[in-house]
């Protein structure tokens, strides 16, 4: 991920980049570019986690309906 302007095309040893030397600048965006890419890997993780629970609900729910229907049928042969 590069921002326009940001150190691409600079002389070498430039310290226009927001006071970093080239080397710094694009060690720091490597490691902005590894943590990006680790949220967005944790972020996916959650999202399918959360996709699986919603899933697990409805049918728990399901469940529950089946369960009460029957104890309904049960109560009205009494």
């Amino acid at each position: 991920m590069r921002r326009a302007g940001l150190g691409d095309g600079a002389p070498p040893g430039s310290y226009g980049n927001y006071g970093y030397a080239n080397s710094g600048y694009n060690a720091c965006e490597e490691e902005n570019d590894r943590l990006t890419e680790s949220l967005r890997s944790k972020v996916t993780a959650i999202k399918s986690l959360s996709i699986e629970i919603g899933h697990e609900v409805k049918n728990q729910n399901k469940l529950l309906a089946e369960m009460m229907i029957h104890n309904l049928i049960l109560q009205l042969d009494f």
